[in-house]
């Protein structure tokens, strides 16, 4: 589950732990988001190996452009760019993949870009993927506003996490949170902590056979 919100001049995004095959959840400690550059990063879900491959990929190459030329790509040029790998791959090996990527150009101006396996992608003032997207944009589209500042968009993060955690049938137990903004990224304490998918679900909204049982 991704979930991406633009501020005035920055960008929050947060990414589940749970890196999982089938129904089988393998660990809780996945790392979805990859640096970019200081000001932009991706954040990736899906297949985990189309992941992992996909992201460093894109990581790699950027990398190397800036020490071909000199300087960054844009957040607007490299997603393009990642749109065109997504793209290219498309009709071979595709990229079981979905991502959002994040930055703030040199002038402090937001950007945040949704793309999915079949290389669509525009850009939006917030997003989501997986299956908590459902959850998501229906709090973000109610509660969203254009100047929020940095301590209400963490609010609005939290209530979005809150209502994945209350109603979600599986079990996220801890969001990754960064927040990228002209002097680069900051890496906030995980959302929550150390929570459970009951973990703000009310007693009442419970079976009381399973509160007998637990």
């Amino acid at each position: 589950c991704l979930i991406g919100i633009c501020g005035k001049d920055f960008v929050v995004v947060a990414s589940d732990n749970l890196a999982a095959h089938s129904i089988i959840a393998i660990k809780h400690d996945s790392q979805k988001q990859f640096e970019l550059s200081d000001n932009m990063i991706m954040a990736v879900c899906g297949d985990v190996g189309d992941m992992t491959n996909y992201a460093e990929y894109i990581q790699k190459n950027l990398k190397l452009y800036e020490m071909i030329h000199g300087y960054n790509l844009t957040p607007n040029a490299a997603a393009n760019f990642s749109r065109k790998v997504l793209a290219q791959a498309l009709r071979s090996k595709p990229y079981m993949v979905n991502l959002l990527l994040a930055g703030v150009d040199d002038d402090g101006s937001p950007s945040l870009y949704f793309m999915d396996y079949l290389a669509s992608m525009v850009k939006e003032k917030y997003a989501a993927h997986g299956y908590g997207s459902f959850f998501i944009l229906s709090t973000l589209d109610r509660y969203y506003r254009e100047d929020m500042n940095k301590e209400e968009v963490l609010d609005l993060l939290k209530k979005c996490i809150k209502e994945v955690q209350s109603r979600f049938i599986v079990n996220l137990n801890a969001f990754s949170v960064k927040v990228i903004d002209k002097d680069g990224s900051t890496t906030l304490d995980n959302i929550p902590s150390n929570g459970t998918v009951h973990k703000d679900v009310p007693k009442e909204a419970i079976h009381p056979e399973l509160i007998a049982r637990a």
